[in-house]
């Protein structure tokens, strides 16, 4: 299975839910949701971070491009980015927190580390 996850979404749903969430998670730090939909967040989110830490004009523009708020995208490249200047990769960790409640659907945390 090559390629992305598709939620049991189309694809203009699946990536406005996921631009939504990865906006969400880099303005709190951390979501509660699906395993599934986590590891998608976390492949598109650690991308953010790498776009942004060259921090160039086509940077800033591919992650306005992305990012549904400007300030969300300021904050990624005066705050996040920086903070992991030093790092090559795994800006994110899943916690995994047990089924929830309704469907038994296995649930995790994606925070910044």
């Amino acid at each position: 299975m090559p390629g992305t996850r598709k939620l049991g979404r189309p694809t203009d749903h699946r990536k406005a839910m996921l631009r939504g969430m990865v906006t969400f998670l880099l303005e709190n730090g951390q979501i509660e949701t699906t395993v599934t939909r986590a590891k998608e967040v976390r492949a598109v989110a650690e991308k953010m971070i790498t776009i942004a830490k060259s921090d160039d004009l086509h940077s800033k523009r591919q992650v306005m491009a992305y990012v549904t708020k400007e300030s969300v995208a300021k904050k990624l490249f005066d705050e996040i980015a920086p903070k992991y200047a030093d790092r090559k990769g795994g800006y994110t960790q899943i916690v995994k927190i047990g089924p929830r409640r309704g469907d038994a659907a296995e649930m995790a945390i994606i925070k910044l580390v």
